[in-house]
């Protein structure tokens, strides 16, 4: 086989994989921009802001954290737990989401929620 044959390839599987990352962009774009969900459709009836850390945001630290909470039926946070995100944001993230509510649904419900932290102007 020749060069020319596996640069082909490389170069298909170059223009494949980029689709694919530009697929993966767009779709956590999207997934930003709508509401908290769960299965059942668990939407955030109220949100409260996190408190950011005075050290963080002296460091300039910014960024999102990724907190997995359990909700229960009535759509108070049992625990939310960070699995994600700068470990000097964590535990604020934490306790917001722990004062988050949701819409009620039948049961427990686990989701995933952003807590996002910006240095404001």
């Amino acid at each position: 086989m020749n060069n020319h044959f596996f640069g082909q390839i490389a170069s298909r599987g170059s223009r494949a994989g980029s689709w694919v990352l530009q697929a993966a962009a767009l779709a956590l774009i999207i997934a930003m921009a709508l509401p908290a969900r769960a299965t059942g459709d668990r939407i955030v009836k109220s949100q409260v802001a996190p408190i950011y850390p005075a050290i963080s945001m002296r460091m300039g630290i910014t960024g999102e954290v990724l907190v997995r909470a359990v909700v229960d039926a009535n759509g108070r946070v049992k625990s939310a737990t960070a699995v994600s995100g700068d470990p000097s944001l964590r535990i604020a993230a934490e306790n917001a989401v722990l004062r988050w509510r949701f819409t009620p649904g039948e049961g427990d419900s686990a989701l995933m929620v952003g807590v996002n932290f910006e240095i404001p102007n």
